[in-house]
Parts: structure tokens; sequence; C-alpha cells
């Protein structure tokens, strides 16, 4: 049972008993306890990204965080900074996700400055956006949400593994989505390229989906060295991701009004999985509010609020498998097992 079940039984909207990232990394008595650590997370100047550097940064540690906008990543950083001068170390580094040249080159400046890596959380994202392509060609969500952060993957893999103890394995969050349940993985199409096959919700699903596999086939190639991987819904927040989003035509309902979560909610499962000592020797499992989710029981909406359940495609070994290749072809590296 979760510590934090009871919290989660009687929701009430933005600010209400559910845990913080702050609260999971106390509740954890990790507040200046990681000071030899080093952490990458993706996105870290909007959203729930800001409260997943807030945490880390409380830990003592060293956080490397990826912004596309390096003046409004310096804002966030000296906000927190000067809200807590006994933190961690904070580095920007400027990185878009849509394009493999920005993210080699990112990575190359996280690599000069330590020869540590302990956790990578791949926050960034995109939600819903028009029909488009990245830099390197590829569908705009696909790209962004799932090759990007492959990519910075492979780069930094060598540094994590080398970095991963049996008493402090090295860990890769990856923030999906209960909106994988809106696509599967188009392995015969991936970038939409079919004549009029592009949605919003299609391509996003698609997306969340590659997230969890990424997850899914990391642990189950590298548990066994010390590096684990989870996947995780972080709850419904309202943020700059959904800016392609007409909220005016969205339904609202108490319902959903309580199920939302304010960024610094929004950021704690995600430092739950990098940081709880639960999730310390164990991954390859999807999360949501802080603890493993079961099957998705209301097949007639995919985006039914109230059940943070997978979908029956998230945990396929094949197509996991099948992916992982074809990601390792779309960033120019041969097979890595």
């Amino acid at each position: 049972m979760s510590r934090y079940a009871e919290a989660h039984a009687n929701n009430k909207g933005p600010g209400d008993a559910r845990p913080t990232a702050l609260q999971i990394v106390k509740d954890e008595d990790l507040i200046g306890k990681l000071t030899d650590k080093v952490f990458v997370v993706t996105g870290v100047s909007s959203g729930i990204g800001v409260e997943t550097l807030r945490a880390l940064h409380a830990t003592g540690g060293h956080v490397f965080g990826t912004v596309r906008d390096v003046a409004k990543g310096k804002e966030v950083a000296q906000q927190i900074q000067s809200s807590n001068p006994s933190g961690g170390k904070i580095t920007l580094i400027e990185m878009s996700m849509d394009s493999l040249a920005s993210i080699k080159k990112g990575a190359e400046s996280i690599l000069s400055q330590t020869k540590t890596i302990n956790v990578v959380i791949n926050n960034a994202g995109v939600m819903a956006t028009p029909e488009g392509k990245t830099k390197d060609g590829f569908e705009t969500q696909f790209g962004t949400n799932h090759v990007g952060h492959f990519y910075l993957f492979q780069l930094l893999k060598d540094t994590l593994l080398a970095s991963a103890t049996p008493d402090f394995p090295s860990r890769v969050v990856s923030v999906s989505s209960f909106g994988h349940r809106t696509g599967e993985v188009r392995f015969d199409d991936y970038n939409f390229e079919q004549k009029d096959s592009y949605n919003p919700w299609i391509s996003y699903g698609q997306a969340k989906t590659a997230n969890i596999y990424f997850s899914n086939e990391l642990e189950r190639r590298y548990g066994s060295k010390n590096l684990h991987s989870t996947s995780l819904h972080p709850g419904g927040i309202w943020t700059g991701l959904q800016k392609h989003v007409d909220r005016s035509q969205m339904q609202s309902d108490p319902v959903q009004e309580a199920y939302m979560k304010n960024p610094e909610q929004g950021a704690a499962t995600s430092v739950y999985a990098a940081l709880s000592e639960e999730w310390k020797h164990k991954g390859g499992r999807y999360l949501s509010d802080c603890v493993e989710q079961k099957a998705f029981e209301h097949k007639e909406n995919p985006m039914f609020v109230g059940d943070d359940g997978y979908e029956e495609w998230a945990y396929d070994e094949e197509k996991e498998g099948r992916l992982w290749k074809d990601s390792l072809k779309m960033v120019g590296l041969s097979d890595d097992k």
C-alpha cells in the first residue's frame, strides 16, 4: 500500500492533499543528502519541469536542466536558487528536443562537465500539435517526445552505466501520459505520411506509447546492470503543454476539476520514480499517483478521467524491441545490445 494512497483517494483539485515533488524528497529523507549525485532533466523552464528541477535541487545534487529558451530557463533557475540557497548546483543546457544536432551538442556539453550521471528524467514534450515535422523530418510529436529522448539516452548511456552501483542504481524516468491510450505505435507509418492520416491525438497517443515502450525495453536491456527505467502519467495539469488545446471547447465537470493537480503535484510521480527507495532496484512499469498502475477499465473513452490505467498494448515485448531497433536506425546508430 502506497503511503500516498489516502491522499489520492479523495481528490479535491490543485493544491489538495496529494503530495508535491518537494514533499517526496522530504518523505524520502533526501533534503541535502545527495550532494555527490548528478541529474539530467529535459524541459525545465516551464510546467512540471520547473518543479522537478526544484525538488532535485533540494537534494543538494547537481542538476543539468535542458531548455529551449535559455533566458526563460535562467529566470527559473535564479528563482529556485534564491528560494533555497542551500540547494545543489543548477547548470542550464540549451537543447531543442526536435533537433538531433541540438541534442548531440547539448549532450556533449553535459559530458564535458561531468563524468557522472545518476538519473535522467525525460520530461520535455509537446501535445496535440498541428501536423508538422521536426528538423530531421520526423512527425513533430513522435520526433520530439520519443526520438529526441531516445537519442539523448544513447548519448548519455555509457555514463549512466558507469555511474550505476548496487547501492545507488542509475535511473531513467520517462514522462508519458494516459494519453497513450489514444493511439498505438504505427510501425508502418511513424510519421503519418499516409494521405489524410494525421490526427493530433492519435499522434500524441503514438508518442506517449513510444515513451512507455522505450522505458520497458530499457529496463529489459539494462536492468541487470543496475540501470532501471520507469514511465509515468503525471496527472492532469494545466501548463504551457496544452497551448494547442482549446480549453473553451472542453467539457468540465466536478470530477475533472477535482482530478486536476498543480505543477508541484504534477511533478511528484517523476521525482518518486527517480528517487524513491521503492523503485531503486526495479523498473519496466508504468506509474501514476506514485504507484504502479493497473490495466485501464473504461475502454469506451480513452481519456476517461479517474482511471489512470494502461491500455492493453502498453506491455508488448516484441513491439518494444522493434521500436528500439527502428529508433536506433532513425538516429543513425547500430544495435547496442
